[in-house]
């Protein structure tokens, strides 16, 4: 990462202070965890959720809404929070599952499942927009969470880059549907292929049948 002037440094860390304005918020519970996901639009592949608490004294530059940041940027602080992150963990629901409950509830079923997994019991969650069914923990919905808590986004990190990654090995899996360049969102070279070559695996079928026949 590229050395920064005292100015910039300066600036960075005004920004970071206030976006743990909930962190404060909720300082009374010890362990505050940030809750976003990724995957909900595109035509194929999981829908990913990430979980991450951080110590409450934690610095990470640049920790943003994961689609305002670059990939490179992206792919460091990935590593960057898992190295100080108190506890991490992501939640992954596949095409067919999503096809079976629908979207909305795959989302909150990879919530739930990355909160499960992170081996600390969170004290209350920070989640970006959504109160997910059948978790007992408290939970703070925050409408575009992950530009205004520190927690949800590195929480949304997580999920898109663990997904990213992911469609890079689908993709060299079944490399006719370019998904290491999409990410099994709609582009046109995308559906072009969906067209011609009639679905995967990965494929949501609920998600594609405006463009072919999924018997």
């Amino acid at each position: 990462m590229r050395k920064l002037t005292e100015e910039k440094l300066r600036s960075e860390r005004e920004r970071l202070e206030k976006m743990k304005e909930f962190e404060y918020r909720y300082e009374k519970h010890v362990l505050v965890c940030g809750i976003d996901e990724a995957g909900r639009g595109p035509l194929a592949g999981p829908v990913v959720a990430g979980a991450v608490i951080l110590p409450r004294d934690c610095e990470i530059l640049f920790l943003n809404d994961s689609k305002k940041l670059s990939e490179k940027r992206r792919e460091e602080l990935f590593v960057e929070i898992q190295e100080k992150a108190e506890a991490f963990a992501v939640g992954v629901i596949g095409a067919e599952r999503i096809d079976e409950i629908n979207i909305l509830q795959a989302t909150y079923e990879a919530m739930r499942q990355a909160i499960g997994k992170l081996g600390l019991e969170p004290e209350v969650l920070l989640n970006d927009a959504v109160t997910i069914p059948q978790v007992t923990t408290p939970q703070i919905p925050i409408i575009k969470g992950d530009a205004k808590s520190v927690s949800i986004a590195a929480a949304s990190i997580m999920a898109k880059v663990t997904r990213d990654h992911m469609m890079e090995e689908y993709g060299k899996l079944f490399p006719e549907y370019g998904f290491a360049k999409h990410k099994g969102y709609g582009t046109a070279a995308h559906i072009g292929a969906l067209k011609e070559l009639g679905p995967c695996p990965i494929h949501r079928r609920s998600f594609i049948k405006n463009f072919v026949v999924t018997g």
